[in-house]
């Protein structure tokens, strides 16, 4: 028998920001530098430039940058002067100071941050993994 052997984990942050700017929230320019600090100050790989989609007013932002890591994706409704992120990374990163960050480019007054570990495999090689 062999022993179990614990797999890799990814991390995903799920980020809600309420009370922002809403300029800063339709502006796809204010979005990239909020992409371009996240990127850099967790040392990201992006695998191409990000996509970005602008919705005609009252409408926000969307924007999407692939990473070797994974993925980064933002939603802004300036109309609730809220914003939306998802950040998945298949490797570990450290925290990342969303609240700080996002009140500092965003005027964010609320930010909830969510961590999920996501499991790639249900159970531990050698132990079996059952439908």
């Amino acid at each position: 028998m062999t022993s179990p052997v614990s797999l890799p984990e990814g991390q995903e942050w799920i980020v809600e920001a309420q009370g922002c700017d809403p300029l800063r929230l339709a502006s796809a320019a204010t979005m990239q530098q909020v992409f371009e600090r996240i990127i850099s100050d967790l040392t990201l790989h992006p695998v191409g430039a990000p996509l970005w989609h602008t919705f005609p007013e009252p409408g926000g932002v969307t924007g999407l940058v692939m990473l070797a890591e994974s993925h980064l994706t933002v939603h802004t409704f300036p109309e609730y002067g809220s914003a939306c992120f998802n950040l998945f990374c298949c490797t570990p990163r450290a925290a990342w100071p969303w609240r700080e960050t996002l009140a500092e480019l965003l005027g964010a007054e609320s930010v909830q941050v969510r961590h999920v570990i996501r499991a790639y495999a249900g159970a531990s090689v050698g132990q079996g993994a059952s439908a």
